[in-house]
């Protein structure tokens, strides 16, 4: 894989909790983009949302990340960054990725070829792409057009109509990556956390160390389902438009 161009994945989102699914995307992600005979995956990013954003029953960011570091131990190339979810306030995809890019650039400065960076995500991510006033249409243009997106899909979703149906993506249609998941997975995290509430077993749906993290601190009960309920989204309230949602 010498002269292929190094990758860095970058996933976004609330992992609330993280999942077995939320890690395979890197897995299923990194054969693709191998089997293209493009590029040579380097590393893979996750980056928990703030607290900020408000969604109902998002446990606190600490929490989320201490779960994803956890979850990723075994892990010999995906790591957890904690810098969006420090932040003080929402922080839009396009700047998170802007942010790990120019990081990427200054830890390479002094080599040659200097790794690419691609946003890792769903197949209904690519939906939110089309809600009127969701997206900024500059930032649709820089996170397809400058860094690229490698989408995983998997069940009835159409992710090719998406591209299709946009001008933006069908213009930046190079640099959209669409990986087909064979293997039925659809673990929730809504699910998982409801299944936690209710006192019900979510072994094998998470890592047992989440599980054990998750049960010591009595996280996803009824009354943390509550918190930020009837809230507005940080990027309803910010933008005056439907809230951009990442993978949960």
């Amino acid at each position: 894989m010498a002269c292929r161009v190094p990758l860095v994945l970058l996933a976004c989102g609330s992992f609330n909790p993280i999942t077995y699914q939320h890690m395979r995307l890197f897995e299923l992600a990194r054969d693709h983009m191998h089997q293209s005979g493009q590029f040579q995956v380097v590393g893979g990013i996750v980056s928990p949302v703030s607290d900020v954003y408000g969604k109902q029953g998002l446990a606190p960011a600490r929490h989320r990340v201490a779960m994803a570091r956890l979850a990723l131990r075994s892990s010999d190339w995906v790591r957890v960054d904690d810098w969006e979810s420090e932040q003080a306030d929402w922080t839009e995809t396009v700047v998170t990725m802007r942010h790990h890019y120019d990081r990427i650039l200054k830890e390479h400065q002094n080599t040659t070829g200097a790794p690419q960076l691609k946003l890792l995500c769903g197949a209904d991510f690519l939906d939110t792409f089309q809600v009127p006033g969701l997206w900024r249409a500059d930032h649709v243009a820089e996170v397809t057009g400058r860094f690229g997106l490698v989408c995983v899909s998997r069940g009835g979703l159409l992710p090719h109509r998406a591209v299709h149906e946009s001008d933006t993506l069908s213009r930046h249609g190079n640099n959209i990556f669409l990986v087909r998941d064979w293997i039925s997975n659809e673990i929730s995290a809504t699910e998982v956390r409801r299944a936690l509430r209710r006192g019900l077993s979510v072994k094998y749906l998470l890592p047992d160390p989440v599980i054990d993290y998750i049960r010591e601190r009595g996280l996803y009960t009824w009354e943390s389902e509550q918190r930020n309920r009837g809230a507005a989204l940080r990027p309803l309230a910010q933008q005056g438009a439907p809230p951009e949602t990442p993978a949960d």
